[in-house]
């Protein structure tokens, strides 16, 4: 294997601190061979489906291939925006956000951009981008506030196996999880705050979360008890008794067992139980995506309603408000801290590049 070096590279070159954050990621496009092209990736990942890997590569070729894409595809046509998808939209506005918060810190010695785990823009791509515009410091934050194999521990994998084929490995620091950072729980407090002060509050609080297989759980990944955790944070921080508010957990496919209680199923039996009006927000989730605006605000808000619902209403995601950008502004910066952000001065770098001349080196 050949390993890759900085293209380009000058020993006058100003190092740079890189902040990268990342996310599940988004089809190309609301079509059936985007889809499949993005499911294909995102269902091979071992982290995400853990199952002997000839039989599902039968199951993922033979069956799902063949009809989910189309059906994803009229998913992702209800919410796609032309701009692109939800998810995408909101995270470049995160790292627009969060570049304007740590340039206006730390100045242009800090260098901020995003990636998709799967899809584009790639984590491939953006660590190229970090190297060739002179970072030798990282840190990485994947937007799961709450740790998972499936999330975390995947975005790792794909950071690790780039990092194999380059010759030049920077200083990383990797944020794993954030379920109890005060700042992420009082964020998402005041979004709940502001949006029931305008819309009105219903009986019950609804936390839904992105469900994993129950083996998981089982087999020690801790997601579960962080969800949790983070439920009973938010759920004192607004002031709230334990028959005011539910945790569940949403977006199950195939046979299985997953996290219980589904929040489908949830929705279908609240009306039964004198729960007319719900509001549901999901901490899971930094950006609004399919699975909050086509999943909750349409889905399961028409199984809500035809149950006897009387009032439905989703809080939205903290996206690129101000009190997320804050959070994640903190977040970083804890994560900096012992790492001197300035590079060399220029004259130290003419310097350098002068004793790399004088040693035959070309630039």
């Amino acid at each position: 294997m050949q390993y890759k070096g900085p293209t380009g590279f000058r020993h006058d070159q100003p190092e740079k601190t890189g902040v990268l954050i990342t996310n599940l990621g988004t089809p190309d496009a609301p079509t059936a061979p985007a889809l499949r092209r993005y499911l294909k990736e995102f269902l091979s990942d071992p982290r995400v489906v853990e199952a002997p890997r000839l039989l599902w590569w039968f199951i993922l070729n033979g069956v799902i291939l063949r009809i989910r894409p189309k059906r994803s595809a009229h998913a992702y046509q209800q919410v796609w925006e032309p701009e692109g998808s939800p998810l995408l939209i909101h995270t470049a506005h995160q790292c627009e956000k969060l570049r304007e918060r740590l340039q206006a810190r730390y100045g242009d010695d800090v260098v901020v951009s995003f990636a998709m785990r799967y899809g584009n823009p790639s984590i491939t791509s953006a660590l190229e981008a970090l190297q060739q515009a002179g970072v030798t410091k990282l840190v990485v934050l994947p937007l799961y506030p709450q740790y998972s194999a499936s999330t975390s521990a995947s975005t790792f994998d794909a950071i690790s196996a780039d990092f194999t084929r380059r010759r030049w490995l920077p200083d990383l620091r990797f944020i794993s999880h954030y379920p109890d950072f005060p700042p992420y729980i009082e964020a998402m407090a005041r979004q709940i705050e502001a949006n029931r002060a305008e819309h009105g509050r219903g009986d019950k609080l609804i936390l839904s979360y992105h469900g994993v297989p129950k083996k998981y759980l089982l087999r020690g990944d801790p997601y579960h008890c962080e969800c949790l955790k983070t439920s009973r944070l938010l759920a004192q921080r607004l002031g709230l008794s334990e028959d005011q508010y539910m945790t569940t957990f949403q977006s199950r496919f195939g046979r299985e067992e997953w996290l219980k209680p589904y929040t489908d199923e949830t929705m279908k039996a609240l009306p039964g139980q004198g729960i007319k009006s719900v509001d549901v927000f999901c901490p899971g989730f930094s950006s609004d995506c399919l699975e909050t605006i086509e999943e909750i605000g349409q889905e399961n808000r028409d199984y809500f309603m035809e149950a006897g619902g009387e009032r439905f209403h989703y809080i939205p995601a903290l996206n690129a408000t101000d009190g997320h950008i804050d959070a994640l502004e903190q977040l970083v910066v804890e994560n900096l801290q012992g790492w001197k952000i300035a590079g060399p001065s220029s004259d130290d770098l003419a310097q350098r590049a002068q004793l790399a001349k004088a040693v035959g080196a070309d630039d």
